[in-house]
């Protein structure tokens, strides 16, 4: 079989006849794979909210999840564009990845912030290979011709992406340095997070009680149980 460069550059060329009907079939069974993930993503991301520790995390993977049902039905939509069934074809890359997100509840303490960093990477991982998946059919669609394919499923990878730069800056502003400050009153045996830990708003997190004698912990203005 032609690679994928090769099936391109015959389809602009010319040269093989076959090319587009292989084309068509490899984008077909690209979106099949892509849909059986949107819907092993939806019940992920559920599970990854239960398990979140603060209200910021948790409210990230409740959206995405209601993005990625509008997800679902936005590939129903593509799939009756090229006139084939929309079905799905199981994907071991995202169920590997689902797994992944699941070992990280398992492997980490619930309540902690250590859990959320782990979460969050997980989350991303599953974002990536949907960028690379989505990137793949909306270049198939760009090339076939499928107008109205093309411009629903970039609307898609444009959604990723933004999901992927939310997670980055909920790691990055304040999870990351909650986890590293987290483990440092851990080794020190303080059950007290730093004072130098600050909330997005700018307002310092400190005294606040953490560990297994207290009823709840505040992170980041939210009662966690």
């Amino acid at each position: 079989m032609a690679s994928l460069g090769n099936q391109i550059a015959n389809f602009f060329s010319g040269n093989d006849d076959d090319t587009r009907e292989g084309l068509h079939g490899l984008f077909v069974n690209e979106l099949q794979g892509i849909y059986y993930a949107e819907k092993q993503a939806v019940d992920a991301l559920g599970e990854q909210a239960d398990a979140a520790t603060t209200d910021e995390v948790r409210n990230a993977f409740l959206q995405h999840q209601e993005e990625t049902r509008l997800q679902v039905s936005r590939l129903e939509s593509v799939f009756q564009s090229v006139g084939v069934d929309a079905d799905e074809k199981t994907c071991a890359a995202i169920d590997g990845l689902v797994d992944d997100a699941q070992q990280v509840v398992s492997d980490t303490e619930s309540g902690s912030l250590t859990r959320d960093a782990g979460l969050i990477i997980a989350g991303q991982k599953i974002e990536h290979h949907e960028i690379a998946a989505y990137g793949s059919v909306v270049t198939l669609a760009n090339v076939l011709g499928y107008t109205d394919a093309a411009r629903l499923l970039q609307q898609t990878l444009d959604e990723e992406k933004n999901t992927d730069r939310k997670l980055t800056q909920l790691a990055e502003s304040f999870i990351n340095q909650r986890a590293a400050s987290e483990d440092d009153n851990t080794s020190s045996g303080s059950n007290q997070y730093s004072d130098n830990v600050v909330n997005p708003d700018g307002t310092r997190y400190g005294n606040t009680s953490y560990g297994a004698d207290s009823d709840a912990t505040l992170l980041g203005g939210s009662r966690v149980v």
